[in-house]
């Protein structure tokens, strides 16, 4: 019987520093989108693989602030689902390396690698399949990407008949190739030998010293391993054209929650709440608000009736919306509380955070450009040649209380911040 696992790769709190305060009090792999932890996404996908047998998340993370999530996923899955702890970083492929053990226990016929930070609609059958018909090492899921984009990322030449990828350059310096590394993979044990030779050779050329993160322990999956593999026949891309993007900064979770929420209507119906005007005395009386989908409310929350919510918008555990609130495009994280008649659009609030009435919260939306097919989220750095903050989405860390009939456009607030003016454009430290 064949048996197959899945490594889903999360780095650690160095990382994910683009995605603060939202990473300051959650770690980014667990922060929620469309109402599901991050990464919870990728092991739903993996489930809907007929073989699967066990899931193994590696990172850096202290096992403390991960592990009760791995327990929540291991009861509601009844799965074998483990994390394994780095004890520092060692690169995408290092951390797999030094669990190798873990990894080929029980002699899986194939394993998945999937990096925490990217949100997709997963074709992880196709993508098997057509792995175990080439019979190559590593099979890449690929994208297109536009000519100017592709340069952010792993740059894919393939040959057309084959699939067999004959150059793979890592973020290169000039135009390579438009199909793009979506950092998703599935690999067959002999990868392990690959990643010993890297090892071993490192070793000898450190003379046995072995220095902390600069020893032979670092291995990077992108550049020690797939990299040398082009050209050789044992390295196949597949490209899809399914939904995919990274998730770097905080404007790309708000277009990666709109894209997970539209994914519900097939894989779960039941999460999204139901499209409609609430209609009292007539009708069903099931709609809490006037909702225009797609739009998950958790259980918990309590929406006034007069409330208006949508599209894109996620809603978490114990937020208190009041009457006549208008929000869309945006994520309300546990326990927030939106006072009477506020406008909240492309934004985050935080856990906790109290927004009082009368007042907006206003972002400007990063989306890949519509006009041109195959764009991807940019992920602009936080200010510009000009020292001033770039346009984006709005984000209140956790415990933030906005006075009421403030306006807040394009700012980012950190933890634990009572506004009493207005700001615009600006971090509110």
């Amino acid at each position: 019987m064949s048996l197959i696992k899945a490594v889903i790769l999360i780095g650690g709190p160095q990382k994910g520093t683009r995605f603060r305060p939202l990473s300051l009090d959650v770690p980014k792999p667990l922060f929620p989108v469309a109402g599901r932890p991050m990464i919870q996404h990728h092991i739903e996908a993996c489930l809907k693989l007929p073989d699967l047998k066990e899931i193994l998340i590696i990172g850096y993370y202290p096992t403390a602030q991960i592990q009760q999530f791995v327990v929540d996923m291991q009861n509601l899955y009844d799965l074998n689902i483990r994390y394994l702890q780095e004890f520092t970083p060692l690169g995408t492929a290092g951390g797999m390396h030094h669990f190798r053990d873990q990894i080929r226990a029980g002699n899986p016929q194939a394993f998945f690698i999937l990096n925490g930070d990217v949100c997709a609609d997963f074709p992880l059958e196709e993508l098997y399949n057509f792995h175990m018909a080439k019979g190559g090492i590593i099979t890449i899921m690929g994208t297109e990407a536009t000519k100017q984009q592709s340069v952010h990322y792993g740059c894919l030449v393939t040959d057309k008949n084959t699939g067999s990828v004959t150059h793979y350059v890592e973020k290169p310096n000039s135009y390579v190739s438009t199909l793009i590394n979506c950092g998703v993979y599935v690999c067959s044990p002999e990868i392990f030998q690959d990643m010993s030779n890297v090892f071993y050779a490192r070793q000898q050329n450190y003379g046995g010293f072995m220095n902390g993160n600069n020893g032979a322990e670092v291995i990077q999956l992108e550049t020690d391993i797939v990299t040398p593999m082009a050209g050789t026949g044992k390295l196949y891309a597949l490209p899809v054209s399914n939904w995919w993007s990274q998730v770097k900064t905080a404007g790309s979770a708000i277009y990666s929650n709109r894209h997970y929420l539209e994914l519900y209507k097939k894989t779960h119906p039941e999460r999204l709440t139901n499209a409609g005007t609430r209609n009292d005395g007539e009708g069903d009386g099931s709609l809490i608000c006037t909702i225009i989908p797609d739009v998950y409310i958790h259980p918990t929350a309590q929406v006034h009736p007069t409330a208006v919510l949508g599209p894109n918008v996620a809603i978490s555990a114990g937020v208190v919306i009041g009457p006549g609130v208008r929000i869309r495009e945006s994520i309300i994280l546990d326990n927030a509380v939106i006072r009477d008649h506020t406008l909240i659009l492309h934004s985050i609030v935080g856990k906790g955070s109290t927004i009082g009435a009368w007042a907006r919260v206003e972002g400007t939306p990063s989306d890949p450009d519509p006009n041109k097919p195959f764009a991807k989220m940019e992920n602009p750095p936080l200010f510009n040649s000009e020292g001033k903050l770039n346009p984006s989405i709005t984000i209140l860390g956790y415990s933030v209380t906005v006075s009421a009939e403030m306006i807040l456009l394009n700012s980012i607030v950190l933890p634990h911040k009572e506004l009493t003016r207005s700001y615009k454009n600006e971090i509110i430290l």
